[in-house]
């Protein structure tokens, strides 16, 4: 499956949810969740009652669509999820937080993790110091992210807005004036994304 060039307000319809993929439009009276609470398309406001399977894949594609990751990515996340001591669930989500388009995005250095993934690929971030354009980077403790000195006065004023808008979560460091993030630990439970039912994604791929 390639990647989705479709309305990005009709995937949050579709789940029933803000998944925050347009950025400030989200938070303003402009996000079509709330004008038009209901799924899209002609018999969008009809839903019939959702089998179990339905139930399960929904929750897994919320997930996805949250993060911005493809099936093929996502089923490999699961697996490693798997290998994992503890919750299985809880071990998927601490992975897809590692990402470093979303450590960029909870950081509050983009206003979507679609900006952020962009940014990460026209090459405006070092990971320890080194140029680093790959999103799918799953950031470890100790790593240290900063823009880059040649895009700093270009994406000031954007990373000012940007943090205004999001908590910074206890697992990172940042730094506003030299535009520095360091992941400070794994990402801790009260961090995860309580809205998303692990345990149904799990039971889904194990079917």
């Amino acid at each position: 499956m390639g990647r989705y060039i479709g309305s990005k307000c009709r995937l949050c319809r579709r789940e029933g949810v803000k998944l925050f993929l347009k950025g400030d439009r989200c938070y303003s009276d402009k996000c079509a969740l709330s004008r038009r609470p209901y799924a899209p398309g002609q018999h969008g406001r009809f839903r019939r009652r959702a089998t179990q399977f339905a139930i399960h894949l929904r929750e897994k594609q919320k997930a996805k669509r949250i993060y911005g990751v493809r099936e093929a990515q996502f089923r490999r996340y699961v697996e490693m999820a798997k290998k994992k001591k503890g919750v299985t669930g809880e071990s998927l989500l601490k992975i897809l937080e590692r990402r470093l388009d979303n450590v960029v995005y909870r950081a509050g250095f983009a206003f979507s993790r679609d900006q952020a993934r962009q940014l990460i690929t026209h090459g405006h971030f070092l990971v320890n110091g080194r140029h680093l354009n790959v999103p799918s980077y799953l950031t470890k403790e100790g790593d240290i992210i900063e823009v880059r000195p040649q895009s700093k006065d270009k994406l000031r004023e954007l990373i000012k807005g940007a943090s205004e808008r999001r908590p910074l979560p206890s697992w990172l460091n940042r730094d506003l004036e030299a535009l520095r993030i360091q992941v400070a630990s794994e990402p801790s439970l009260e961090d995860l994304d309580q809205s998303i039912q692990t345990s149904l994604i799990v039971e889904f791929y194990s079917r």
